[in-house]
């Protein structure tokens, strides 16, 4: 019976899609928070628009860059027992696995819990990232072999994301111009940690600290060609030369080879000036929402905060985060060459570097120079985590039936494959047997609360937040 339930659940909203339950969650939501319902139904309308376009220029950048990226593995002749299937991929694994059905309903009940113990002041809306709570929760089963210990390590990843948002909302909010709106996204979220130690680094050394290269700096030294759009286009022709310009098919003639190159700087160019729109867009929808949220805790609970939870994709947008994941993206390819013991080729998953970047902007102050030296800290440890985890990944999709790809013996994904909480939850349960590990994850989990909740405005201030709201 339950399993009945569950499966109506994930069928409901497999078939209405993001796009659609977007703006149906949206528009209930005001409506409870108390808007009226002309405002709550245009403000959820907008946000759905917003988000079909934030995902049409995603798809955009999604196929430029993994021609590249491929085209790029081919010239440089890489061969690796372990292939990249992307993050769609991915999220179809971990909602076709026994763990995939009960997430939402585990989730949602984790932040209503969170929300009412004043815990949390995140609400997360941003349902359908929940697969990533799900495959964690689905890699703790299988080295655990036990469908219980699973979904309690999908409830603690939930818990995990609330935190990660709690703690970055002030900078998120500041950085990115976006009031009332925290990222529980666990895609971006915990490369928070890489961002903190680099750019402690970076002011402990003198004349690096002192660089400046945020995009307003950029802009000012550089004129015209420190515009965005101007350095998507000239990223983007760099990649498209790197891709297309070497060891061209036989036959293929100049005018292709060009057209190609300029498709990609085109493409790129479209990206830096399109989502930033999008965004604008996106916010002209929460604007109602945040306003009656206010109000609502104004009337029940004066001193109470309430946040918006959304997907990072509002934030990949922004000059500095688009412009460093796209330097990161050959870096990405070079380290899987040469990185010793890396058994990870990369093909769908290039064009997720920005939202595995997209939060080192606020802690960084939008460094672009620092971002990428963070990423590429990141993305070396990824390659080792991603090798190492294979074995699960793989296990964990044979399972919910996916089809593995030619040639492949192993799979993974940059979106969790190559991220630290699932080292980490994998690692611990199976090291210390299932009940111990679980325990220490919340022991570590509410120990890293307790000194948030204790000392809120000194761990924000690390996380990027702005003087003056400390």
């Amino acid at each position: 019976m339950l399993d009945s339930i569950l499966s109506a659940i994930k069928l409901f909203f497999d078939t209405f899609g993001a796009t659609v339950m977007l703006p149906i969650i949206i528009i209930i939501l005001a409506l409870i928070l108390g808007a009226k319902f002309g405002r709550a139904f245009r403000a959820g309308i907008t946000v759905g628009i917003a988000f079909i376009g934030i995902n049409l220029i995603i798809d955009l950048m999604w196929g430029s860059l993994t021609g590249v990226g491929q085209a790029l593995v081919t010239n440089l002749g890489i061969e690796r027992t372990v292939y990249d299937v992307g993050w769609p991929s991915a999220a179809a694994i971990a909602f076709g696995t026994n763990v995939g059905l009960a997430v939402i309903p585990i989730a949602l009940l984790v932040n209503l819990v969170l929300l009412v113990t004043r815990l949390t002041k995140t609400l997360n809306v941003d349902i359908w990232n929940f697969w990533h709570f799900a495959f964690l929760g689905s890699l703790v089963s299988i080295v655990t072999n036990n469908l219980v210990y699973g979904l309690i390590a999908a409830a603690i990843a939930a818990a995990f994301a609330l935190f990660l948002a709690d703690w970055t909302a002030k900078a998120v909010q500041s950085f990115y111009n976006v009031p009332g709106i925290s990222i529980p996204h666990l895609a971006s979220a915990p490369g928070v940690l890489f961002a903190i130690l680099v750019n402690w680094i970076f002011e402990k050394i003198p004349g690096l600290r002192d660089l400046k290269a945020d995009p307003d700096t950029i802009r000012k030294r550089w004129g015209l060609f420190g515009e965005p759009v101007i350095l998507g286009l000239i990223i983007g022709l760099v990649l498209g030369i790197l891709a297309y310009a070497f060891n061209v098919p036989e036959g293929q003639s100049a005018m292709v080879t060009i057209s190609k190159i300029l498709g990609v700087g085109m493409n790129l160019a479209a990206v830096m000036l399109l989502l930033p729109r999008m965004v604008s867009i996106l916010m002209e929808g929460l604007i109602p929402v945040s306003e009656a949220a206010r109000e609502f805790m104004q009337k029940r609970a004066s001193d109470r905060e309430i946040y918006i939870g959304l997907d990072s994709a509002i934030l990949i947008g922004h000059p500095a985060a688009i412009s460093a994941a796209l330097v990161l993206v050959p870096i990405a390819i070079l380290l899987s060459i040469i990185l010793p013991g890396n058994k990870v080729i990369l093909f769908a998953d290039l064009a997720v570097i920005p939202f595995i970047v997209a939060l080192f902007a606020p802690v960084m102050k939008g460094n672009i120079v620092r971002m990428i030296v963070a990423g590429t800290l990141e993305l070396i440890v990824g390659f080792y985590i991603a090798s190492s985890m294979a074995p699960t990944f793989t296990q964990a999709a044979v399972e919910a039936g996916f089809e593995m790809p030619e040639g492949a013996v192993q799979i993974t994904s940059i979106s969790d494959g190559f991220l630290w909480p699932g080292w980490l939850f994998t690692n611990l349960t199976q090291w210390l047997g299932g009940a111990i590990g679980l325990v220490v994850l919340v022991v570590l989990l509410a120990v890293a609360w307790f000194f948030y909740l204790n000392k809120q405005k000194a761990w924000e201030k690390v996380a990027g937040a702005p003087d003056e709201e400390m």
